[in-house]
This record gives structure tokens, sequence and C-alpha cells, in this order.
């Protein structure tokens, strides 16, 4: 009789799901492996995305345990333990989700070659995206590298498709019954593997996500708006359990699908940069530590090692950016529209290399995505595809002032400005705030010299 193993990664949920619904075609178990190349690259033993992911595995857990099954859980290199486990369990086949991270397709091209030399057939599933590389191409049949074009081609094909978006429904009764000893419940893997377990302000698993976004459904009209105000509720804060797929990329499609405010339209046009960012990573790798535009890398980064840990502090004396920086410090946790700022400040007013701000978020994130991280840093420091210009530098007073015109995030943030009013509390004064940082530099200094620096490249 054929059987089934299932391999999770970044797709922790038991609905909609692409590999698992394929996979419970016949009987199944399910794997999860804690990578130790993935995990020696985390430098804060308390990092948070961990217990994100471990909380996540619970709920899976216990939803498997109430179906008299449980999960795998492994822990090495998985091209040596999956097929290990998919030997020992004598599968006929294995089946996975696809990634499209440069170390994950080539980590599942080696899992897929020794588990063909077992024998065992290996198969993998578009899931965490709604299109891949080679499904939305230009009339040339080449990939877009503008945004726009895309996003209209994304559209039209759904269109085309009667906006009809794949539930891939799990018979969970196709579960091999079993009982784990070492199970995500009843084992401390955070000890295990050398970590701490950790608090978040955004509950882990499956089911949180959903409610999470059935009740972002009754705001999601001023999404447009609202979501670029950093002290409103007005974002989904469902970006960590998108990342780890506690929410499957239909979920989204769906959602914004059914609003059909304005709101809705941007929350989809959202989805739609997603699928734009991991198909970039897919179609050029060299991205992940290169310019997309190879001119960029000529750019000679003037900024000091000095003002790059002040501005991972927090302490560069432009109270949006040091809020942010700090909030980012103490939960995990940024708002889009000050990643844009502090992104724009690190590479711009700063004048320090892209690399060096993409990898301390890398630290950070609870929503750590390559893609849209990779993507993100990119856009703001100009040197990705179809970045803002980079003539385009962002006034952090005038951000500061546009988009927290109360100074309410920057008093929750930074305590030494708590007492400051309204109108000062942008560019705060010595005398007004004594304990809060001088600016590290004179902004519109600093904005000339990265006009010359990146005018040398345009040359």
């Amino acid at each position: 009789m054929k059987k089934h193993l299932c391999w999770v990664r970044r797709d922790l949920r038991l609905h909609d799901h692409h590999a698992l619904s394929k996979a419970l075609t016949a009987p199944c178990e399910i794997v999860f492996c804690f990578d130790p190349l993935i995990l020696n690259k985390l430098t804060d033993k308390e990092d948070r995305r961990l217990t994100f992911i471990i909380d996540s595995l619970k709920v899976m857990e216990h939803e498997l345990q109430e179906k008299g099954a449980s999960l795998h859980i492994l822990y090495g290199d998985p091209v040596v333990e999956i097929p290990k486990l998919a030997k020992t369990l004598q599968v006929s086949a294995v089946f996975t989700n696809r990634d499209y991270e440069p170390y994950a397709k080539k980590r599942d091209e080696s899992v897929g070659h020794q588990l063909v030399e077992l024998g065992i057939n290996f198969h993998t599933f578009k899931d965490s995206v709604f299109y891949e590389q080679k499904e939305i191409l230009n009339g040339s049949g080449q990939i877009y590298k503008v945004f726009t074009p895309y996003k209209n081609k994304w559209l039209e094909t759904l269109h085309e498709q009667e906006n009809i978006v794949p539930d891939f429904k799990v018979n969970l009764k196709n579960l091999v019954p079993w009982k784990n000893p070492k199970n995500i419940l009843a084992f401390d893997w955070h000890k295990e593997l050398g970590f701490i377990e950790t608090s978040s302000l955004v509950k882990a698993g499956s089911l949180a996500a959903l409610k999470r976004l059935k009740d972002f459904d009754k705001k999601m009209k001023d999404y447009g708006e609202a979501r670029d105000i950093p002290s409103l509720e007005g974002t989904s804060n469902l970006s960590p359990s998108i990342r780890h797929g506690c929410l499957s990329v239909r979920d989204m499609v769906r959602a914004g699908l059914k609003n059909t405010t304005e709101g809705g339209r941007k929350w989809l046009s959202e989805v739609i940069w997603r699928d734009f960012y991991h198909m970039l990573l897919d179609a050029f790798p060299h991205v992940e530590k290169k310019c997309f535009k190879p001119d960029y890398d000529q750019i000679q980064w003037q900024g000091t090692k000095e003002h790059f840990k002040l501005w991972c502090e927090g302490k560069t004396g432009y109270p949006l950016v040091d809020a942010a920086m700090r909030c980012l410090n103490q939960t995990g946790l940024m708002h889009n529209r000050l990643r844009m700022v502090v992104a724009s400040f690190l590479c711009k007013t700063l004048l320090i290399d892209w690399r060096e701000g993409e990898k301390y978020f890398a630290q950070k994130l609870l929503d750590f995505d390559l893609a849209a991280n990779n993507g993100g840093w990119q856009w703001s420091s100009s040197t990705g595809c179809d970045a803002q210009p980079y003539f385009r530098i962002f006034n952090p007073y005038n951000q500061s002032e546009k988009f927290d015109k109360d100074g309410t995030f920057i008093r929750q943030w930074v305590p030494e400005l708590a007492h400051v009013d309204k109108g000062d509390i942008h560019s705060p004064t010595p005398l007004l705030a004594p304990d809060y940082p001088r600016p590290v530099v004179v902004y519109e200094k600093s904005r000339q010299e990265a006009l010359k620096m990146y005018a040398v490249v345009k040359k």
C-alpha cells in the first residue's frame, strides 16, 4: 500500500495546503525539520521567530492529536534527515511546497536526488505564491521588471480565470495514527536547539491568523490611508503569519477580492508586490548579495560604522527613525511606512550600504522574508528592480510630520521626548529634550553628498 510523507517548512497550517492536500490522497505522515544551517545564523538566542515557529507547530500538533496523529520533529541537515526518515517510514513519495530562495532551491534539489536514489518520488508544488515566475510574462515572453505592468498582467490573468482562487482541501482522515514522544508539545525544543523562549505581540498559528484576517476585513476599507500611520491599527498585522505560512496566499487573495473597497484593492496590490519580489528572487538570485542593477555595485558608500551602530540602536537624533528602530529592537515588528523611512535614511542620509541594513533586518524582523526584505531595501536604496529614483530622498522631518503628526508613535518609543509637544517633537531642541541625542548628521548636507555619490554611477 502506498504511503506518503509531507515535509512542511514555511507553510505551518493544516488548511488550503497544496502539498498536504496531494500527500493525503494516501496514508500520510507530516514532518518538520529544524535546519542548523539556518539556525546557526541567528545570533540572538532569544530569537522571536523560533518561538513563533514552535508555537505555530504546537497549534498544528493539537489539531493532529485530535485525529490520533502527530508531527515528526527533526533537527539536522534536511538533505540527510528527510531521506533518512522517508526510508525509515518506507514511504513511496515525499511531498512539499516550493521555496524560491537560493539556499532552499539548492537544498530541495539535493533532497530530491537523495530520494530518487532510494527509489522514492519527490513532488513539489506551488503554494507560497499565487503566480510563479513564468506564469506572468510580458508580450515578448520575458519577465516583467516594472511592477505596474506586472500587476496589470497578474490581475488580467486572474480575471481570465474568472477570479477563481483554488482551495486545496486537506483530508485529515488519511493521517497515519501514531504518537511522538518528542512531540512539539511534550518536549522543550527551545532548550534542545540552544535557544530561549520569548513572547510575541502577534499570536502564532493558523487559527489566530484566520481570526485576525477575518477581523481585518472589517477595517480593510480604510487600509489605503490608515496603513501609512504607524500609531494606528491600520494594517492587518498579519505579516509574521504570512511569512510562516499560517495563512495561505489564497486566503489573502480571497480576502482582497471579497472586499471591493479601495482598501481591498490596495491590500490585493500588496499581495501582488509580494509575488513580484518572489518572482525576482527566483529569476535573478544574484540580488541576494548584489544590486539588481549591476552599475550600482560601484557605489562607494561613505557612511561610518559608528553611524550604523547609532541607527541600529535608535540614537540618530531623528525622532521618527529612532522610534521605528527601537520598536523593531523591542518587538521584532516594524510598520511598512517606517521601513521605507529608516531604509532611505540609512542609505541616503547616513550613506551606508543597503546590505548592512538588510542584514540587520534579517536578524530582527519577526516576519523576515528574504525576497520581500531584499526587494524593499533595493527599492529604498534605488539599486533594485523598479526602485524609486536615486534622487528621491525621504526627508525624515517631513516624513515624521506627515505620518506621525501628533508625535504619538514617537512618544511611545522614545521616552526622552514624551513630554515634548507636537509642534516641537519632530525636531526637538537640546533645551526641550536635553537627554535626547543630537542629530548625527545634517540632513541637507548629507542629501547633497548622497546625490554626488549616486551621480558617479549615473554618468
